[in-house]
């Protein structure tokens, strides 16, 4: 019991200092397929909730995306880790964000005793997505070639009306990563992205990337838990950051650059990650401020 309590004790000056906050939290990663870690988000979005802090979410759903599209036998490749997305892929992805995984969410957060809603970036406007285009260089003429990914795209403006309608009717947005382009296609947008471009148009005074690594990890194993521009840079130059965490680390220096307080990535797959890192003096994750 006295355990309890000194945790609560600890908890409260970071009540008082999100109080009426906004927080965005981008939840994907295979988290999201175990049972018991998804009613433990749900709980900890509820717990937020009553607390005074206005949780948006933003989910993935790359991994169901895959399965859906086995499932049909619509193959598909990926280029520096976006899926390339045709309008069978478009979609199929469309279905499962929007659609299945988009209210289950929202079933574990109102179950848990949450007021949630299920949108997508295409509802109300919120977002307008730009067409993505990579290059890749020929390994035999070194020439750039551009590669087209199809209905990928990036939010390139967002009116956050639908965000603030439902968080003043003390409800959780709980978003899609899906927008309409000005050309009137959908594009599937990366969920890490999103998330950091909604957390800067809107304020929020904390971004949260729930992943399935513990964070930025040291050449040593160990975890780096405080990390500004200046530091990141030098750690992508030496290879410490590297691969798939490159974009997720960009996603926190652009929110942070955005306006964003602080960017937090942590493993979503630790139970209550997010409640430790923002209510504890220890933290649980990678921390990236300005």
């Amino acid at each position: 019991m006295l355990a309890k309590t000194e945790t609560l004790i600890e908890a409260l000056p970071y009540l008082q200092r999100y109080a009426g906050a906004t927080f965005v939290v981008k939840y994907g990663g295979h988290a999201m397929g175990d049972v018991e870690l998804a009613r433990d988000f749900a709980e900890d979005i509820v717990l937020l909730k009553a607390v005074g802090i206005n949780p948006v979410v933003v989910h993935g759903g790359g991994p169901q995306i895959g399965a859906m599209l086995k499932r049909l036998g619509i193959e598909t490749a990926f280029v520096d880790g976006l899926r390339v997305t045709d309008a069978a892929t478009a979609q199929v992805a469309e279905m499962v964000l929007a659609g299945s995984i988009n209210k289950e969410l929202v079933g574990w957060i109102n179950a848990a005793g949450g007021t949630a809603a299920g949108i997508s970036g295409k509802d109300a406007h919120l977002i307008r997505a730009a067409k993505v285009t990579r290059t890749k260089r020929d390994p035999d003429s070194y020439i750039e070639q551009v590669v087209d990914l199809g209905f990928v795209g990036e939010p390139e403006h967002i009116d956050r009306t639908i965000i603030d309608v439902l968080i003043a009717a003390n409800i959780v947005p709980v978003i899609a990563p899906v927008g309409m382009g000005a050309d009137g296609h959908t594009y599937n947008i990366n969920a890490d992205t999103m998330a950091g471009a909604i957390a800067g148009a809107i304020g929020a005074k904390r971004l949260f990337l729930l992943t399935d690594v513990a964070g930025v990890l040291a050449k040593d194993g160990s975890m780096l838990t405080d990390l500004d521009a200046a530091a990141i840079s030098g750690l992508v130059a030496d290879g410490t950051i590297s691969g798939g965490m490159i974009p997720k680390i960009e996603t926190c220096v652009a929110a942070v650059a955005a306006g964003v307080d602080a960017a937090v990535i942590l493993d979503g797959r630790v139970p209550h990650a997010m409640l430790l890192e923002i209510f504890t003096r220890a933290g649980a994750g990678t921390l990236v401020h300005a």
